[in-house]
């Protein structure tokens, strides 16, 4: 029996490229998928922003092991979400000796 427990559903995003409309182009974010996670809180920081103090906060997200090159295992270049919570993948690994488990170092985007 494992010390995780995936509760939360979040769904895998990847950004893409789109047209403007106006000759230039635009992220948007592409669902990929909904994956079972266990959300850790992990450290905060207050930041210098630049009209009021900003919070940071990031977080250890564990899920289900996928192979590398599955469209199922995170990358750094993505994001999982929560309805509106959006969290950016900062780095990927294993979580357990048998590679059963990952866990997303992850930073939580809050809105401007």
């Amino acid at each position: 029996m494992s010390g995780y427990h995936p509760t939360r559903p979040m769904v895998l995003e990847q950004a893409v490229e789109a047209p403007d409309g106006a000759g230039g182009r635009v992220l948007d974010w592409q669902a990929l998928g909904t994956l079972w996670c266990e959300l850790r809180a992990g450290s905060g920081a207050e930041l210098r922003g630049e009209i009021v103090p900003e919070g940071r906060m990031r977080f250890r997200i564990f899920l289900r092991a996928a192979p590398q090159g599955s469209p199922q295992r995170p990358r750094p270049d993505q994001r999982l979400r929560e309805g509106d919570r959006v969290f950016r993948i900062l780095a990927v690994s294993e979580a357990d000796a048998a590679g059963a488990w990952l866990v997303c170092h992850a930073s939580e985007e809050v809105p401007a």
